[in-house]
C-alpha cells in the first residue's frame, strides 16, 4: 500500500512539473517571428510618400506595423521623438564601419563606438578609428567616440576583458552625455558586433513600437563574404533594449541573455525576430586582418599557426571551408546574392571582397598567389 501511494505521489509530482514546464514553454518562451513582407510594404509605402523619411510613421501606418508583432505604438508622455543609439566595439574593421554608418545613417541618431588599446586577450593594438578619424568627417555629428578606460576588477580570462570593454559602451559613455546626445527613458538601445548590421526596416520597427525589454534580432549568417551562407539557423544577435537610466541592461548581459533580477530575466517579456539583420563573419579585405582577429579572439584555442597560414586561409575562403576545420560548420554558396546592405551593392568595386571570393587571391588585397 505504501509503495502504491509513493508511486501515485511520484506520478502526481511528475505530472505537475510537466504541466508547469509546458505552461512556461507555451506562455513565457518568446515565439519566433520574422521580419516579413508586410513590414517592408508598410515602410516602403511610407518612404514613397514621405520623401524617404522613416523616422516618423503616420499613426495608421505605425499601428499597422506594430500590430504585426503584437506590440503597441510607442508614445512618450510629451510626444517628443524617440532616439536610437547603436552601440558597438571596433578593432580594425574600418570598412565595416563605413558600410554600417552609411547603411543606417537615416535610421540611427547616434553611433556609440568604443575602441580599446588592447584586444580581448590583452595584446596591444592600434586605435584604428582614432587614427583615421578624418575619413568619417561627414558623420562626426552622429558618432559618439570613446576610448575604453582601464580594466575591469578581478579580470581573469579574455571573456572577462571582453565583457568589460563591451559594457563600457554604456557605463563609461552614457553618464557623460549632455544636450541633444543625452538619452531619455525609453530610447532605443541596440548592442551588436560591428559585423552585425541591423536591417533599416528593423530599426524603423524598434523606433516606432513599444517592444519588450529584451529583443533578439537574429541575423542572416554569412561567412567570409555574402557569397557563403552559414548552414543552420539565423545568428542569435544583435540585441535591443531601451534606456532605463541606471536600470538599463548592461550591453554584455543583454547580448548573453543574462543579468538583472533572476525572475524578471526568466519570466519577463521578450521577443525573437528572425531575418532582422545581416551578419558576415570574417569578411575582411586582408589576410592581416584575418590573422589579427584570430589572435584577438576570446577563443584562444583557435590561435594556431595552421589557421593563420596565408595560402590555407585563401584556400578555405575561396572554397567555403571552415577556417578552423570544425566539422559541423558548413557554408552554402549563394550566386549573385541580392540580400546585402544597399550601400554594399552601390559600392561593389570598393568592397568586392565582401561579394566575390572567386579570384585566386580570394580578393584579399595583401595576398599574391604563388606562380
Amino acid at each position: 500500500m505504501r509503495f502504491g501511494r509513493r508511486m501515485r505521489l511520484r506520478a502526481l509530482v511528475v505530472l505537475l512539473l510537466t504541466t508547469v514546464l509546458l505552461y512556461c514553454w507555451i506562455n513565457l518562451v518568446p515565439k519566433p517571428q520574422r521580419l516579413d513582407n508586410r513590414t517592408y510594404e508598410i515602410l516602403s509605402k511610407h518612404a514613397n510618400t514621405n520623401n524617404g523619411n522613416s523616422k516618423a510613421l503616420p499613426d495608421q501606418a505605425a499601428r499597422e506595423l506594430c500590430d504585426i508583432y503584437g506590440w503597441n505604438v510607442y508614445r512618450r508622455p510629451d510626444n517628443s521623438p524617440r532616439k536610437v543609439y547603436d552601440l558597438f566595439l571596433i578593432n580594425t574593421e574600418l570598412d565595416w564601419f563605413e558600410i554600417r554608418i552609411n547603411e543606417l545613417d537615416q535610421h540611427v541618431d547616434y553611433f556609440v563606438v568604443a575602441e580599446a588599446k588592447t584586444t580581448f586577450t590583452g595584446r596591444p593594438k592600434p586605435l584604428a578609428l582614432n587614427a583615421t578619424w578624418d575619413r568619417f568627417e561627414k558623420f562626426h555629428h552622429k558618432i559618439i567616440y570613446h576610448q575604453v578606460e582601464g580594466r575591469g576588477e578581478n579580470e581573469k580570462t579574455p571573456w572577462d576583458h571582453e565583457r568589460f570593454q563591451r559594457s563600457s559602451l554604456l557605463n563609461q559613455v552614457f553618464p557623460k552625455l549632455e544636450g541633444k546626445q543625452k538619452p531619455q527613458l525609453g530610447d532605443v538601445i541596440l548592442v551588436s558586433d560591428i559585423d552585425e548590421i541591423t536591417r533599416p526596416e528593423t530599426m524603423a520597427l524598434l523606433r516606432t513600437c513599444d517592444y519588450p525589454r529584451r529583443v533578439n534580432l537574429r541575423s542572416r549568417f554569412y561567412y567570409y563574404s555574402f557569397q557563403w551562407l552559414h548552414r543552420g539557423p539565423d545568428w542569435n544577435h544583435p540585441q535591443a533594449t531601451y534606456y532605463e537610466g541606471k536600470h538599463t541592461i548592461e550591453p554584455e548581459d543583454l547580448r548573453m541573455g543574462v543579468g538583472g533580477q533572476l525572475l524578471h530575466n526568466w519570466f519577463g517579456a521578450k521577443a525573437d525576430i528572425w531575418n532582422a539583420a545581416w551578419h558576415c563573419s570574417s569578411c575582411f579585405s586582408t589576410i592581416q586582418e584575418m590573422q589579427f582577429k584570430i589572435q584577438a579572439f576570446s577563443h584562444t584555442i583557435w590561435d594556431r599557426p595552421e589557421f593563420k597560414d596565408p595560402p590555407q586561409v585563401v584556400r578555405r575562403v575561396r572554397n567555403g571551408l571552415d577556417l578552423f576545420d570544425r566539422p559541423r560548420e558548413k557554408y552554402d554558396r549563394v550566386e549573385n546574392n541580392q540580400d546585402v546592405p544597399s550601400f554594399l551593392k552601390k559600392n561593389y568595386e570598393k568592397f568586392s571582397y565582401m561579394l566575390n571570393r572567386d579570384p585566386e587571391n580570394a580578393n584579399f588585397r595583401d595576398y599574391v598567389p604563388p606562380q
